[in-house]
């Protein structure tokens, strides 16, 4: 018997790693979403009679196949833009995939641990994966990406209920319907003398069903707020030359040129990308002068973007920030990015990562902006997004509370190439609009530029890396959800949960 093979016996191994491929099939580009409700079925099975220890490594092993497969455009950044030699690009990949792998390696190795002290699976692992997705959303500046839930973003009916328990509802309804399929095949199997799974049919199947019920009617009410026209911009302007001072007065052109093609829609907000200005649009004004121009010879509200300078204490600092330009050409508010992300603007992992600093050359290190203002127009306030604030639930809940009514979202997708990401990126925004019962449009330099309403019906988006202008109506936000007041309860209520069970099981005598 080889090393390997003592480490990891072979029939277990494969069906961790099925579990892990079943997984990052679900999640976009290919997005075969009903996977993913089967999906932990291998790895239960691998770890059944196995013990905690044990389960742990299953649980690594298929935690590490999912997110090296969910993440793989690592490594399309780190070589095309970061220039890293391939072998160390790979490696850092596949460190982050090891990082993220140990959330499921401890889920199901401490749900294993409470079922050898008599604790059913169905009230250990759903609450202890839902903790776990939390703590990853915050942990070293949070990295909520491919978390379970987003993988259900085209099944409308199941994630209506996001605007009571945000995604990790959806995340918790997967893993019971998970836990339920698990036991009824080993019931109908007779493995193990397994009984029916009474427990699990009583947490599992109500809740699938009040899930699906509470969906439809959700689905089923209208849409009474006010109806706005918006134009979004996608420039597709190429990476390698966006921050070249000599492309400026092309760039410039191009979203004039994509902007007027809005005039025989009566838009009254024209949307342009993240970083659509490369230039200092408070400084540069020749150009800032024009954008003023266009907004007034279109007559409508503008959102552009561009690096901001703000002195905080006698100190420059440098944001990434959006722009509102009314229709008498004037700037009358701006949006700062507040959640600096690794392997983008985020400035510790600059100084950590040099090659980090290539990816945003032109820019610098970023500083957060301070508060989430929605930006205000006659016609209501909307929240801006910048870039990867648009995976962060909390970001745009603080928008709305604080009075927005529509959600824009603004990015510069480019780095990651013609790969899965965009699409995981856009899966995500959708949640945002229903946590919070408001539309979201969304501005891509190379797309997915999309219109999103407050169901989460993705109504028109964009392919990727083509010029176009997407025109579309919005219906504003009217009332506040249940999430959007009361933020993750659910989430925390799970942690909780999951804390004082485990300590009754470690403790426990």
């Amino acid at each position: 018997m080889s090393i390997f093979q003592r480490i990891l016996p072979l029939k277990p191994w494969v069906n961790a790693s099925l579990t892990g491929i079943l997984l990052a099939l679900s999640f976009p580009k290919l997005g075969l979403s009903i996977l993913a409700w089967g999906a932990f079925l291998p790895l239960f099975y691998a770890v059944r009679h196995q013990s905690v220890k044990m389960s742990f490594k299953f649980g690594f092993l298929a935690g590490f196949v999912a997110y090296a497969a969910v993440f793989y455009w690592l490594n399309i950044v780190m070589t095309t833009y970061g220039k890293l030699p391939l072998p160390v690009s790979l490696s850092l990949t596949l460190l982050m995939a090891a990082y993220l792998a140990l959330y499921p390696a401890a889920a199901i190795s401490l749900s294993r641990l409470a079922e050898l002290r008599s604790i059913p699976l169905i009230f250990s692992f759903p609450f202890i994966w839902v903790a776990l997705e939390y703590l990853r959303a915050y942990l070293f500046s949070g990295l909520p990406w491919a978390s379970l839930g987003y993988s259900q973003f085209r099944t409308l009916p199941l994630i209506q209920i996001a605007d009571i328990t945000g995604v990790y509802g959806v995340s918790f309804l997967v893993l019971t319907v998970n836990i339920f399929l698990f036991q009824l095949w080993r019931w109908i199997r007779g493995k193990d003398g397994a009984t029916y799974p009474i427990l699990a049919t009583v947490v599992a199947v109500p809740l699938f069903l009040l899930t699906i019920f509470y969906g439809f009617i959700s689905l089923n009410k209208g849409e009474h707020g006010k109806e706005i026209k918006v134009a979004l911009a996608q420039g597709n302007i190429p990476q390698d030359v966006k921050w070249d001072p000599a492309f400026q007065e092309e760039t410039v052109a191009i979203y004039e040129r994509l902007s007027r093609r809005s005039k025989g829609t009566g838009a009254d907000l024209v949307v342009w990308p993240e970083s659509s200005l490369p230039f200092f649009f408070q400084k540069e004004l020749l150009y800032s002068d024009r954008v003023s121009a266009l907004a007034r010879e279109l007559n409508s509200y503008l959102v552009v973007s561009s690096p901001a300078l703000d002195f905080v204490d006698g100190k420059e600092r440098l944001l990434n920030s959006a722009f509102l330009i009314s229709t008498d050409g004037s700037s009358v508010g701006r949006s700062d990015k507040m959640h600096l992300v690794p392997f983008g603007e985020y400035v510790p992992l600059a100084r950590l990562l040099p090659f980090v600093k290539k990816m945003v050359q032109g820019i610098g290190d970023f500083s957060p902006g301070r508060s989430a203002l929605p930006l205000s127009a006659p016609f209501g306030k909307m929240g801006v997004l910048i870039c990867f604030e648009g995976i962060f639930p909390e970001i745009s809940r603080d928008y709305v509370r604080n009075g927005a009514t529509l959600l824009v979202n603004i990015t510069n997708d480019a780095w990651f190439g013609d790969s899965s990401a965009p699409y995981q990126h856009l899966s995500m925004t959708v949640f945002r609009a229903v946590e919070n019962r408001v539309p979201l449009v969304r501005s891509a330099n190379t797309g997915i530029t999309a219109f999103i309403d407050s169901r989460g019906h993705v109504q028109a988006m964009t392919i990727l890396f083509k010029e176009a202008l997407l025109s579309g109506k919005v219906k504003l936000g009217t009332t506040r959800s249940l999430y959007t007041v009361y933020g993750d309860i659910f989430a925390w209520s799970c942690s909780l949960f999951a804390i004082i069970l485990m300590g009754r099981v470690l403790f426990k005598r």
